[in-house]
C-alpha cells in the first residue's frame, strides 16, 4: 500500500526544506558516515594518538558541542535559518582540515579538530528541525523531519559501508576519506545556505501581540535522557551482549546494526504518518512502552544461551528498531509543536542538549550495568523507559490541537515578504 503517493511525496519534499536542502542532508550525511564511525581510528593510525588520548579528545568535542547549543538556539531565534545550518557544516570543514593537518600527532591539533566536528555535530540537529519548522505546518512538519531522519541515516549507512570497503588501504585510505569528508560538508553547505530560509526575529511582534511562553518541558527533557538510550542499543550494548557474553559471532552485530539502518530508512517516514492521527504525546509515550517490551525481550533472549540465544537477539532488535522510530517520529515534533514561535530556537537547543546528554551517559551506563547481568542491565533499562513514558503523558505542557497529516507547507513561521523572496527550494 502506498502511503504517500507522488503529489504527496513532491509535497513532502518541499516541506522538507526543497529538493536541494534534501541533497545537501544527503551529501552531509553521506560525508559524515565515511569520517564519523572510524574517528577513533583516525586518531590511532593516522594522527599517531594513544587510544584514552584520542577518546577524551572526543569526548570533549562533543561536551563542547552540547555546551555551544544555547548560542544556537539564541540564533535561531534572531530569525537565522539555512544559515545556521550552513554554519553547522562548515565548522566540520574546519575540523577536518585540522585532522589532514595533524601529521606530526599533535594531541592539541587533534582535541581542536574534534572541538569543531563537535561543534557541527550538536548544533546540525538544532538548526535542521528549526529550517523544517519554519517552512512546514502541522502533521506535515512530522512527516517532513521523520523524512530527514530516514534520509540522514540512509546516508550515514551508505558513507559507512564505503568508508568499511576502503579500510584495507590503511593510513592513506583514511586520509583520503577524510578528504572526501571535507569537500562533501563543503558541498552541503553550500547547497543549505543556496535555499536561503529567513524567518521573522523573535522580537519582531506587533504591540497587541501578548508573547507566548516558553513551556519549560522538564519531564519531557528528562524522559528523552532515557529514551534515547535506546539509539547506542544496537551499536553498544547488542554488540556486547552478543559478543562478551553469549560468545556469538560478530557477524550477529553486523546483521543487527545493518537491519536497524534499514528498517529506519524504510518505515521512518510511513508509521510517522500512520501515527500522526494520534496526539504526540501518546505516541511518544507509546514509544517507550515498546522500548520497554523489546528490553524485557532481550532479557529473555539472553535466558536462552549461546546456540539459541543470538536469533533470538536479533530478531527482538526488531521491536527495539520499531520503538525507536516511534520515538524519532515524534519527539522532535512534539518539541517543535510545543514551541513558540519567539522561542522556537531555545527550546529545541535545550531538547538537543537532553538528547546529546544521554547519548554521552548511554555508553558508560550501559557498560557498568552488563557486568551484572542480564537482569540487572535490561530490567533496569526497562524500568525506566517506562518511568519515562509515564513522565510525558502527565506532564502539563500541552501540544496544539492538530488533525492529521495534511497536504499544505503554510509556514510555522510567519515569514516577512523579503523572507518569502529568499526561499527558493
Amino acid at each position: 500500500m502506498a502511503i504517500i503517493d507522488k503529489t504527496r511525496y513532491r509535497g513532502l519534499v518541499r516541506a522538507s526544506g526543497g529538493p536541494r536542502y534534501a541533497v545537501a542532508l544527503a551529501v552531509d550525511a553521506l560525508g559524515t558516515g565515511l569520517l564519523r564511525p572510524f574517528l577513533l581510528l583516525y586518531g590511532v593510525t593516522v594522527s599517531k594518538l594513544s587510544a584514552p588520548v584520542t577518546g577524551a579528545a572526543m569526548t570533549v568535542g562533543v561536551v563542547a558541542g552540547l555546551l555551544c547549543t544555547p548560542a544556537v538556539g539564541r540564533w535561531l531565534d534572531r530569525g537565522a535559518r539555512s544559515t545556521v545550518v550552513a554554519a553547522s557544516m562548515l565548522v566540520r570543514v574546519l575540523g577536518v582540515v585540522l585532522l589532514l593537518a595533524n601529521s606530526a600527532g599533535y594531541a592539541w591539533l587533534f582535541a581542536t579538530a574534534a572541538l569543531f566536528l563537535g561543534i557541527g555535530n550538536q548544533a546540525w540537529p538544532v538548526a535542521h528541525a528549526a529550517l523544517v519548522a519554519t517552512v512546514s505546518h502541522g502533521r506535515e512538519r512530522d512527516a517532513a523531519l521523520a523524512a530527514g531522519r530516514a534520509l540522514r541515516n540512509a546516508g550515514l549507512g551508505a558513507g559507512a559501508l564505503v568508508a568499511t570497503a576502503c579500510l584495507a588501504g590503511g593510513v592513506e585510505a583514511l586520509r583520503a576519506l577524510a578528504v572526501v569528508t571535507g569537500l562533501a560538508y563543503l558541498l552541503a553547505a553550500a547547497l543549505a545556505r543556496s535555499v536561503r530560509v529567513h524567518a521573522r526575529p523573535a522580537t519582531a511582534r506587533t504591540e497587541d501581540q501578548k508573547p507566548e511562553p516558553v513551556p519549560r518541558m522538564r519531564a519531557l527533557l528528562a524522559a528523552n535522557v532515557v529514551y534515547v538510550f535506546c539509539l547506542n542499543v544496537p551499536e553498544i550494548a547488542l554488540p556486547l551482549i552478543l559478543v562478551t557474553q553469549m560468545h556469538a559471532s560478530p557477524v550477529w552485530s553486523a546483521a543487527v546494526f545493518v537491519a536497524n539502518t534499514v528498517l529506519v530508512v524504510a518505515l521512518q517516514v510511513p508509521v510517522t504518518v500512520f501515527l500522526s492521527r494520534f496526539p504526540r504525546r501518546a505516541v511518544l509515550a507509546l514509544g517507550g512502552v515498546v522500548l520497554a517490551v523489546s528490553y524485557l525481550g532481550f532479557l529473555a533472549a539472553a535466558s536462552l544461551g549461546p546456540g539459541r540465544g543470538a536469533p533470538a537477539v536479533a530478531a527482538v532488535s526488531v521491536v527495539c528498531t520499531v520503538g525507536e522510530i516511534v520515538y524519532a517520529g515524534s519527539s522532535t515534533a512534539l518539541v517543535t509543536a510545543l514551541a513558540p514561535d519567539r522561542g522556537l530556537g531555545r527550546v529545541l537547543a535545550r531538547f538537543q542538549l537532553s538528547t546529546g546528554f544521554g547519548l554521552a551517559v548511554s555508553p558508560a551506563v550501559i557498560t557498568a550495568l552488563a557486568p551484572h547481568g542480564p537482569a540487572a542491565l535490561w530490567g533496569s533499562l526497562s524500568a525506566a523507559t517506562l518511568l519515562a513514558a509515564g513522565a510525558v503523558v502527565t506532564e502539563q505542557d500541552r501540544e496544539p490541537t492538530s488533525g492529521g497529516l495534511v497536504a499544505s507547507t503554510r509556514p510555522r513561521t510567519a515569514l516577512s515578504i523579503k523572507d518569502c523572496s529568499e526561499w527558493s527550494p
